[in-house]
């Protein structure tokens, strides 16, 4: 049975209330979850609570999932949201006084702090951007965007995409190659919000 059906079978088991099958769905995808929270993280502990959260949000939304993509699509889309909203929140935590001095061998400077984080023009080029290739994967085959994730999110290589899917190798180049050029006419009218400098 392909991963594809085995999920679909087990997703319509916890749509209807059936826990073991979503226990199920936990124990055949933590370990990716956990490594890609990892990825995003670097650190063991954040990683092991973003999985638990996106796990709780899984849980609660698994009524709604239509199966328009993957589930893995679906799980790193909660994944990536989880790791994006606690980093906003630990952001909103750090504070400094900007009354503050500091004390140098030389005498007390003002505090001077310098923001690193996007502007409002860079963050909604960010976001515009986000929207258009999230409105162009949601066009694509799942298998496709399923692909395409696999490659340039989960950074798996071709051999282990080859082994996920159990295709030939040329098999997965060429339809990667295929999603990637069909992806990049889908945001044929959008290439500004991607040009560089």
């Amino acid at each position: 049975m392909s991963q594809a059906i085995d999920d679909a079978v087990l997703i319509r088991q916890c749509q209807r209330g059936d826990r073991t099958a979503f226990d199920s769905l936990v124990r055949q995808y933590e370990q990716k979850a956990y490594q890609y929270a990892f990825r995003l993280t670097r650190d063991p502990d954040e990683a092991a609570d973003i999985v638990s959260e996106a796990f709780v949000r899984v849980f609660n939304a698994i009524g709604n999932f239509r199966s328009q993509s993957a589930f893995a699509t679906w799980l790193y889309r909660i994944l990536t949201n989880c790791y994006l909203d606690r980093k906003k929140k630990d952001r909103s935590k750090l504070h400094t006084s900007l009354e503050s001095s500091v004390q140098l061998d030389t005498g007390e400077v003002e505090r001077q702090v310098q923001d690193f984080s996007p502007g409002p023009a860079e963050e909604a080029e960010r976001s515009a951007r986000e929207t258009a290739v999230q409105s162009a994967l949601s066009q694509m085959p799942d298998y496709q965007k399923a692909m395409l994730v696999m490659y340039h999110v989960e950074n798996l290589t071709y051999e282990e995409i080859a082994e996920r899917l159990d295709l030939p190798l040329g098999t997965v180049k060429s339809r990667l190659n295929r999603a990637r050029l069909a992806l990049r006419d889908l945001l044929a009218g959008s290439m500004e919000l991607f040009q560089v400098g």
